[in-house]
């Protein structure tokens, strides 16, 4: 029955696909004729500009969460366990403008939830940071574990792009109106050369797609989409290599900062490193 199930899945995407692919044009023409603001907006605020950060628990999301407090900004600092996160609690009684919100990009409902709260509230910068690897054991090939491949996409893919649509209007209310992700280098098709991180790599490959695609969405709207990689950063994340082979995070995020402010609507929808050249797809 599992195979049955598993081919029937599989017709069904591809009549999908097929579905996709002749409606395609009419879908783009209907895109360009969009109206640049048709949705409403919370009113404009002219208090300190405000960032929304997933996977503000340590690492490059805590660095990030610090350093947009330092500027004065409103921060909005979420993650998955408030209560499991004491570093972050730290700098929300540091800072009187940083606040810990709750937000797994698992929970769709959860991310509505949290973008109705702040439904008043213009988000001048949108910053998708939450990620996971899922574990070099799971991405061998001939032990793929595909139940880690379904759950890498739902935080690294889905995830983000979920994140920008709930809070779309926020976005667009904003004075900088940027929604930014946290890509990586081991998305960019063009640098593969050589076998690995099947599940990781496709994940971010396909968040990039995505955020391209929803840069001409949301360019006539004035929302400029923007893609950073950190490079090979000191954090659990890359845990087992060697430190003389990773870059310290507040480093990583010194760079990618001064890539988001650099970020302009002229720019929208493009990858970027830490030097602030362009990634090959």
């Amino acid at each position: 029955m599992a195979d049955q199930d598993g081919i029937g899945g599989r017709r069904e995407f591809l009549r999908g696909a097929a579905l996709l692919a002749a409606l395609g044009p009419l879908v783009d023409r209907l895109s360009a004729a969009e109206s640049p603001s048709p949705l409403v907006s919370p009113p404009a605020s002219a208090g300190p500009a405000t960032v929304l950060i997933t996977g503000s628990n340590r690492g490059i999301g805590l660095e990030f969460a610090r350093r947009y407090a330092e500027r004065g900004w409103r921060v909005l600092a979420s993650c998955r366990s408030p209560a499991a996160a004491p570093e972050l609690q730290a700098l929300a009684k540091e800072f009187p403008l940083l606040t810990v919100e709750t937000l797994d990009v698992l929970d769709h409902v959860g991310i509505d939830a949290l973008a109705q709260r702040f439904a008043d509230l213009p988000i001048d910068v949108l910053l998708n940071n939450a990620g996971i690897g899922g574990g070099g054991d799971n991405q061998l090939f001939t032990k793929l574990n595909y139940d880690v491949f379904y759950e890498v996409m739902a935080v690294n893919a889905v995830g983000p792009i979920k994140v920008c649509e709930a809070f779309l209007r926020n976005v667009q209310a904003s004075g900088q109106k940027k929604m930014i992700t946290v890509s990586s280098s081991q998305g960019s098709i063009g640098s593969v050369d050589s076998p690995r991180l099947y599940w990781y790599r496709a994940s971010k490959s396909a968040v990039n797609m995505l955020m391209v695609n929803l840069a001409f969405q949301l360019k006539g709207r004035g929302i400029t989409l923007g893609l950073v990689t950190p490079g090979a950063t000191d954090t659990d994340f890359m845990k087992g290599l060697p430190k003389r082979m990773l870059r310290p995070v507040a480093d990583a995020v010194s760079d990618m900062l001064r890539e988001i402010d650099r970020f302009e609507l002229s720019r929208t929808g493009q990858f970027v490193d830490t030097t602030g050249a362009v990634l090959p797809w």
